[in-house]
């Protein structure tokens, strides 16, 4: 009878994969050895494995480049990373690696990029896309950068009086402009349209009545975004269309309109069992556009999309000690972690994600099912369900045996943004270490220690103590 761990997973999904195999009863991620990173640093650890950034930047940039040689489209391709999937400095390195556009959320977001040029990785001609519902700070850091030399930032109109706002160009400089339309939202949904950007019928009225006379400014790209992520579905086509039936409209009044901008990113991996034909889809939306457009002699627009956990969420991975094992009742057992959910993987109680969870070691035992449980007193500090199954099965714990480790994987897109990365956690639980895993050109991995395990003096100069 095969019921030991290895078997379990064998079974039920096509293992191993591209980023997961086992050897001698062990995980290897991307063919790093876990059990080698646990004995250097201990648990809890997070870590972040660049090249996964840069191989995800190359697979999308190919589907689209095949795409439109495949439909003949007549526009280039451009690919902007969102930052705020993940801000840190390590990440922002390795994406810009790839020669990509950056699409920001915020002031600081801004802040950032001035940093970046000052080190020479952001070079003024490159394109900023700037989202959001704009502060002031936000503003006044767009026209800032503008006046600095960035030519091509592009602040994207998030509401009618957002470019009443923008005075303070120097002379004889444009701002390129682009417009968000407020997408519908899918019918699950609390509400019918996003509290984001600009209704679909005042987006040509607005660019007659605020831009097209104006000589401060030059319209240049219309966006949209799906908040569920580009899908199979009859909703996101039925949006895409609507979009691009716009672009139609507005570029027949808008010389200088050539870009659309299709926000909302790929899925990634949440389960071993996960499927998606990102080839499809990409051919599928660019015959689309290229269609729509025909129908309307209107030029091929070139074609932006702003992808941020499609990036950097593959790249990241928790790892997890079981301190112990809690048997509550006749079925329920609790696998207790040395850390929180909460605090560590906050996505996993407040919108009820899932990540891939495998364990590191133990693969030859027999398996059982548990509940995993965090260390705070909240009764959301648990994890209990896989994307796959409504269960957790795992190696079974043998008394005072060798300790049990388990991971969850591609978390890097988010959780530390979300979390708090760096300030007080719930009962105060500790923010675990950072390893950063990168792979020199022979092929050998290396490690860099970017955070240590949060201290107790940083929480109590924090909280006034």
């Amino acid at each position: 009878m095969k019921n030991k761990y290895i078997d379990l997973i064998e079974q039920t999904f096509e293992f191993p994969q591209e980023e997961f195999h086992v050897e001698d009863n062990e995980l290897l991620f991307n063919d790093i050895p876990l059990m080698e990173i646990i004995k250097q640093y201990g648990t809890p650890v997070k870590i972040t494995y660049l090249p996964k950034i840069s191989k995800q930047i190359q697979k999308a940039r190919k589907w689209f480049n095949v795409a439109m040689a495949k439909a003949d489209y007549d526009a280039d391709y451009f690919y902007s990373y969102c930052t705020k999937s993940s801000h840190f400095s390590f990440v922002l390195d390795e994406v810009l690696k790839n020669d990509v556009y950056i699409e920001t959320s915020s002031a600081f977001d801004l802040d950032i990029i001035e940093k970046l040029h000052d080190e020479g990785k952001y070079k003024l001609d490159k394109t900023i896309v700037c989202n959001g519902f704009k502060r002031p700070q936000y503003i006044e850091n767009i026209l800032k950068l503008r006046n600095n030399g960035f030519e091509n930032i592009i602040p994207i109109v998030d509401n009618l009086f957002e470019i009443d706002k923008y005075k303070g160009l120097k002379k004889n400089s444009k701002l390129k402009l682009g417009i968000r339309i407020a997408s519908e939202e899918e019918p699950k949904f609390e509400f019918y349209t996003s509290r984001l950007g600009i209704r679909y019928n005042d987006v040509v009225p607005l660019y007659l009545e605020k831009i097209k006379s104006n000589p401060d400014f030059e319209m240049k790209m219309l966006h949209f975004f799906i908040n569920t992520g580009i899908k199979d579905t009859a909703y996101y086509w039925n949006e895409l269309v609507k979009s691009v039936n716009v672009y139609c409209e507005l570029k027949k009044v808008c010389p200088t309109l050539d870009s659309l901008n299709i926000g909302g990113g790929f899925p990634i991996k949440n389960s071993l069992g996960f499927e998606f034909d990102y080839e499809y889809m990409t051919e599928e939306i660019i015959a689309q556009i290229k269609s729509i457009c025909g129908r309307n002699n209107v030029p091929e627009p070139d074609i932006y999309t702003e992808f941020g956990s499609y990036t950097v969420g593959e790249s990241g991975a928790v790892l997890y000690s079981i301190l112990d094992q809690k048997r509550q009742n006749d079925r329920e057992s609790w696998n207790m972690i040395d850390s929180s959910f909460m605090t560590t993987l906050p996505d996993t109680w407040a919108i009820n994600r899932r990540f891939v969870l495998l364990a590191i070691n133990h693969w030859d035992r027999e398996y059982e099912r548990v509940f995993l449980g965090g260390l705070t007193c909240d009764s959301e500090d648990y994890y209990n369900a896989e994307a796959h199954a409504n269960a957790v099965f795992l190696p079974r714990i043998n008394g005072s045996d060798e300790t049990q480790y388990i991971g969850l994987f591609h978390t890097g897109a988010y959780q530390e943004s979300i979390g708090g990365y760096g300030g007080i956690q719930h009962c105060l639980i500790p923010a675990p270490k950072h390893v950063i895993i990168d792979v020199t050109e022979e092929g050998n991995y290396t490690t860099k220690l970017f955070a240590k395990e949060q201290s107790y003096k940083s929480m109590l100069k924090i909280l006034g103590y």
